[in-house]
């Protein structure tokens, strides 16, 4: 135990310091209350200075206590005011050590000097609670100076959030969330806020045990409802700030919480009276399930006479156009009604009904044309003449329906006009290479949080070029390498982390300095995996920038060159023939062999074809590197692989939960090589063994998308084989984020082969609509520059998604984006393709996908005969498979 130390003892910050780092909480309290205000007013200025000069030391790396508990006991006993106190205790090192000041102690110490500024510390503090993650113990450090007088307390997202994760833990089962929020002093003062501020619907959402079951319906909704019905909130207010949450909108699943208390305050209709123009733009813009609590509460105004006509045209306008069928439908379906109900006003309602037929589903717009021809005996000649000039948007089969239906003429087919896709537009050149030493510091720092692939390039080149121009760098890397010396250190054996400590060591070997673990390897010691000539570099494509730092860290000092071969010239990794020529043309004349990597790697980036001149130059070239050049680009670089579909089946108990493989089946791509390859990186990465069993975890490896495929622009067909895995796992697995993986591929060159037609088609079905909108652009690019992907993209669809190992419903909305992005006749490729493998497996999204290809064939003057088409549109029956069958059947018949 520590020697006591009596009160009288004279408080200094060496004894604080030493009394804190031992959580000594007790003897800190009593000598700190045991001081005279002289005495506080003494050492409340060295505490300050105390206090500060731990800049912010990294206590929790230390041997003991975090001190933070002790100095903040002082700092209540001693600080004259709460400007002074709050100051010091919001300092980031001191809030960590809130959760650990014991509570006791602290109130002691506050009733012993009866601290009159407590309320005003509590605001100052409160306002520092940050407004996102709040811990809870910062929040219960914080609540009690402002318990008596909550209404004081500053409305923040910070304080409210911490409020309301607070009651929600102070409540059990025994003791529900509606008990807790009744006790807390903050409810009448915090709870409006809660309507208030965006985003706070995240503290509200989880389901609570009812006494027989769980419930989905958020404890938050079912605790206010209760403290409506006890009178201890009042109904009015509760509801009016519900629905003008739901008015003001934020994301779905933060807006549940309230939509769940609207519907448990179950408002009368006299109450839902009062609210029919909010519910009238909740039912137009807002989100899906908002919408239609706003549809039924509409409806039951209705049913009850309450709700004005030209209200609810209006909003009818602007849902019927709504994505959401179910919704559109019943709001067609009421219209329906009350047309029969009131007569009288069936032409204004049949010509809103008649917004429909803008909508971008045929089955929406054949179920308004079928309800005004049940109506349309009852309308004039002018409502008439109006719905039959709106009936020029219908699609499919449904032009000539309407013709017939409201006695005009029927259009002529129109004739296939789709807009062809202009061609893409070539890659960009790299920005200008880095010209000075601050120039190159300043890019290092910004590539160490962005490791983009021309981040890299530049960088790389930099460090080359400089040092041989006399320019001095070595200034710029030093401060550098110590400020960031932990990114730049051997942290990590692959990927971002093994990249930046790699440049660290370059920058090592510049400075003078011994380099890490990181590059102690010899590169010759190549990272492969495999035996014989089926060797394969691990970690694919981009372990090839990792080899090609690990050899200027080797060479930069050992053996310097002037400039590096493989620096691109375009940003997809291209790299000129002419300027490769010219740097050979430069190296031979001083003397120097290339490096091996960097020019491996230069040669993989030129294009297949080069200007017969540059061919020409490069025969009177006499170095090695020189004379390995011409060849090279006589014969057309490095041969493609041979690119083989390789189906992969799940397999029990394989890196997988309670022995059930997480996939049935998937399907990637192997490659062989052609012939031989005198080509050491290139011999690596076109051989790629798959195993027989998927990866459950493809993106273990994964690396930046625009450096993989800088690796291989001309060859997209190889670096698709490779990342593959991790592009299917987006659909079958249901990952996220690498989406921009194919418009990279796409924009770089070479044959398209199954690796990446499987790309895209996995692509497509991604679970995530940003990764299939990436897909969509990929499949726009390949397509706008002649490339033959519909139908081979269409037959993996067709086999991927027969058996719902990729989700067709997610395929049709990505499809239905390339319609509509101007890709129409590759697509129209695309779903011959397809279909016939659909046909008969009927999976869910099928009449969906049919649908789109009425569309798509109108459009595009289609006479295509699909195989097993007219057989399912000759079944008998009524579902919507049958219909849409039959509709693209009349479409392609004429």
């Amino acid at each position: 135990m520590p020697q006591d130390i009596t009160p009288t003892d004279r408080l200094t910050w060496e004894a604080l310091d030493t009394l804190a780092r031992r959580a000594d909480h007790v003897t800190i309290t009593r000598r700190v209350i045991a001081l005279s205000e002289p005495e506080r007013a003494a050492f409340a200025a060295e505490l300050e200075a105390g206090i500060r000069k731990t800049r912010g030391e990294a206590w929790w790396g230390q041997q003991g206590n975090d001190p933070a508990a002790g100095y903040a006991l002082a700092v209540i006993g001693s600080m004259p005011s709460a400007a002074r106190a709050a100051t010091l205790l919001a300092r980031r090192d001191m809030r960590d050590g809130w959760g650990s000041i014991p509570a006791e102690k602290f109130r002691s110490i506050v009733e012993a000097r009866d601290i009159p500024w407590l309320a005003d510390l509590g605001v100052r503090l409160a306002e520092k609670l940050p407004a996102k993650e709040v811990w809870t113990r910062d929040w219960e450090f914080v609540s009690p100076m402002l318990a008596a007088t909550p209404e004081l307390a500053p409305r923040t997202e910070g304080f409210v959030r911490g409020w309301l994760d607070h009651v929600h833990a102070r409540s059990t089962r025994r003791r529900g969330l509606a008990d807790a929020f009744r006790d807390s002093p903050f409810l009448d003062h915090l709870l409006p806020a809660v309507f208030e501020i965006d985003g706070l619907g995240s503290a509200l959402t989880g389901g609570h045990w009812d006494g027989e079951e769980w419930s989905t319906t958020p404890r938050f909704s079912v605790a206010l409802a209760t403290l409506v019905a006890d009178g201890r909130l009042d109904r009015a207010t509760v509801l009016a700030a519900t629905v003008d949450r739901l008015v003001r909108g934020d994301r779905p699943a933060l807006l549940r919480p309230f939509a769940m208390l609207h519907d448990a305050l179950a408002p009368t209709v006299d109450e839902m009276a009062g609210f029919t123009h909010d519910y009238a733009r909740l039912l137009a813009g807002a989100p899906s399930a908002i919408a239609g609590l706003a549809q039924r509460a509409l409806r039951a105004v209705d049913d009850a006479g309450r709700l004005e006509l030209e209200t609810l045209i209006e909003a009818s306008a602007a849902t019927l156009l709504r994505v959401e069928k179910g919704l559109v439908k019943t709001q067609l379906s009421w219209l329906e009604t009350v047309a029969r109900r009131s007569p009288e006003r069936a032409g204004e309602l049949m010509e809103t009904v008649a917004v429909a037929f803008g909508h971008p589903t045929l089955d929406v717009q054949e179920r308004a044309l079928n309800l005004i021809a049940r109506q349309v005996a009852r309308l004039d000649a002018g409502a008439v003449v109006r719905i039959a000039d709106a009936a020029g948007a219908l699609g499919g089969d449904l032009p000539a329906r309407a013709a017939g239906l409201f006695g005009v003429a029927a259009p002529e087919a129109a004739v296939p006009g789709v807009a062809e896709l202009a061609p893409p537009a070539p890659a960009a050149a790299m920005p200008p290479p880095i010209a000075s030493g601050a120039e190159l510091a300043t890019e290092i720092v910004a590539l160490l949080y962005e490791g983009t692939a021309v981040a890299w390039e530049r960088v790389l080149a930099a460090l080359v070029a400089l040092p041989a121009a006399g320019v001095p760098v070595a200034e710029s890397l030093l401060p550098l390498l110590d400020r960031h010396h932990y990114e730049l250190t051997d942290h990590g054996w692959h990927g971002e982390l093994l990249r930046n400590a790699l440049l660290g060591d370059v920058m090592r070997v510049i400075l003078g300095r011994d380099r890490s673990s990181a590059s102690s390897d010899n590169v010759r010691n190549a990272w492969v995996f495999g035996s014989g000539p089926r060797q394969s570099l691990r970690g694919g494509p981009a372990s090839v920038l990792e080899l090609r730092i690990r050899e200027l860290a080797e060479r930069v000092t050992a053996e310097p060159v002037e400039e590096l071969m493989a620096t691109p010239t375009r940003v997809t990794g291209a790299l000129d023939p002419a300027v490769l020529l010219e740097r050979l043309v430069r190296a031979e004349a001083a003397g120097r062999e290339p490096w091996p990597l960097d020019f491996e790697q230069a040669l993989l980036r030129v294009p297949r074809e080069a200007d017969p001149a540059v061919m020409t130059a490069a025969t009177e070239l006499t170095s090695a590197a020189g004379r390995r050049f011409a060849v090279w680009l006589k014969e057309g670089g490095l041969p493609d692989p041979v690119s083989t579909r390789w189906p992969q089946t799940g397999k029990d108990g394989r890196y997988a939960y309670g022995g059930t493989p997480p996939l049935k089946r998937r399907v990637v791509a192997q490659l062989d090589e052609s012939r031989p390859v005198e080509h050491l990186l290139g011999g690596l990465l076109v051989n790629l063994t798959r195993s027989n069993v998927p990866s459950y975890y493809p993106w273990d490896f994964s690396a930046p998308i625009d450096i993989t495929a800088a690796v291989l622009p001309q060859h997209r067909e190889v670096a698709a084989a490779w990342v593959l895995p991790v592009i299917a796992a987006h659909a079958d697995m249901d990952g996220k984020g690498d989406g921009p993986m194919l418009p990279a591929l796409a924009e770089c060159s070479g044959p398209v082969g199954p690796a990446l037609t499987l790309a895209l088609a996995y692509g497509l079905g991604a679970r995530h609509e940003p990764d299939r909108l990436a897909a969509v652009d990929a499949f726009l690019i390949l397509a706008a520059g002649g490339e033959p992907i519909g139908a081979g993209v269409g037959a993996e669809l067709a086999d991927l998604c027969a058996d719902g190992m990729v989700k067709l419903t997610r395929v049709v909305a990505a499809l239905t984006d390339v319609h509509r992005g101007g890709g129409s006749r590759t697509l129209w490729e695309l779903l011959t393709a397809a279909l016939p493998g659909l046909l008969p497996a009927g999976p869910r999204g099928l009449p969906d996908l049919l649908e789109l290809a009425t569309q798509v064939a109108g459009e595009v003057g289609a006479r295509d005969d699909i195989p097993g088409l007219a057989e399912v549109a000759g079944r008998a029956g009524g579902s919507r498979l049958l219909k849409e069958a039959r509709r693209l059947r009349t479409v392609l018949t004429g």
